[in-house]
């Protein structure tokens, strides 16, 4: 699997664990709720910046996006 269709399932995971919508994380990392989606599908390779911005809205370090 490429990795960045394992960070997207991971990001997915953890929303989905903290009850957050696409909407409110992207709302909360100031990245577009269609972006986020195509992040977590694997469609794109988020950037370094975004894992970071998404780690915090999260609420979790960046590596857990990698496992």
């Amino acid at each position: 699997m490429e990795w960045s269709a394992r960070v997207g399932m991971n990001i997915r995971r953890l929303r989905e664990a903290r009850g957050l919508t696409q909407e409110q994380l992207a709302g909360e990392a100031g990245i577009a709720m269609r972006h986020l989606g195509r992040i977590e599908r694997g469609e794109v390779s988020p950037t370094v910046e975004m894992l970071g911005k998404l780690a915090v809205a999260l609420g979790i370090t960046p590596e857990k996006l990698f496992g």
